[in-house]
């Protein structure tokens, strides 16, 4: 088996058991064997791979990436690469929207809803501010990106947000004092969830700065939080 073969199954066998993980109550032992498999397939994943990985073409892709609906970070070997948190978003989002329909191109009309979204998102009070530095700047924009998210936070949001946490114990990657913080909210009902995200206490700002839920608004969303919350 060539090694982009051995990525693409352990992509695979990562969606199986991330759809798994809905069915069944959080169980550690699904999150460690997820983690373990996302620690072999590594955090991000070559162009032509996630193009693959989509069922698109590899041009379709570079156009989206361009126009800032697929994000890309620079990897380890300084190649430019999509992470496969955002990866699993799409794939996921494009295996759903198929089983509903015939055609199989479904991730164009998908990317064309997350603009319409971005469009959508309201933050006329993060607008720009005269003086604001460098903290405030962080701490309005992860503030506007919980709002957006909470208007839309599901069940299977905070599915992944579960595993996030599991995984950032199981590598130290976070405070235990937040990560016991944070896996008392998620356990909370999804209202209670919502307004504790955007809690503007000093507290609701410290869990933003430590969110397992990073990653999970579509990556227009992301970027025009980025802009306009300057």
């Amino acid at each position: 088996m060539s090694a982009i073969d051995q990525k693409r199954e352990l992509f695979e066998n990562i969606l199986r058991l991330r759809h798994a993980a809905r069915d069944v109550p959080h169980t550690e032992e699904l999150s460690v064997v997820r983690a373990s498999l996302e620690r072999q397939l590594g955090p991000t994943a070559a162009r032509r791979l996630a193009a693959r990985l989509l069922g698109v073409s590899h041009t379709a892709l570079e156009r989206w990436i361009t126009a800032g609906d697929v994000p890309v970070v620079y990897s380890t070997s300084g190649r430019r690469e999509v992470p496969v948190a955002a990866l699993l978003e799409l794939r996921d989002a494009v295996d759903a929207q198929r089983a509903g329909e015939r055609s199989r191109y479904v991730l164009a009309p998908m990317i064309a809803r997350q603009r319409e979204a971005a469009d959508r998102l309201d933050l006329p009070e993060f607008k720009k501010v005269d003086g604001r530095g460098g903290h405030d700047r962080a701490r309005a924009r992860s503030l506007a990106y919980h709002r957006a998210l909470a208007t839309q936070l599901r069940k299977e949001m905070v599915d992944e947000a579960r595993h996030v946490l599991s995984r950032w114990r199981q590598d130290r990657r976070i405070d235990p004092r937040y990560a016991d913080r944070w896996e008392s909210l998620l356990d909370r009902p999804l209202p209670e969830l919502r307004r504790a995200l955007v809690d503007e206490s000093q507290d609701g700002d410290d869990l933003r700065q430590n969110s397992p839920f990073a990653g999970l608004l579509s990556e227009p969303e992301r970027l025009r939080i980025v802009r306009e919350v300057v």
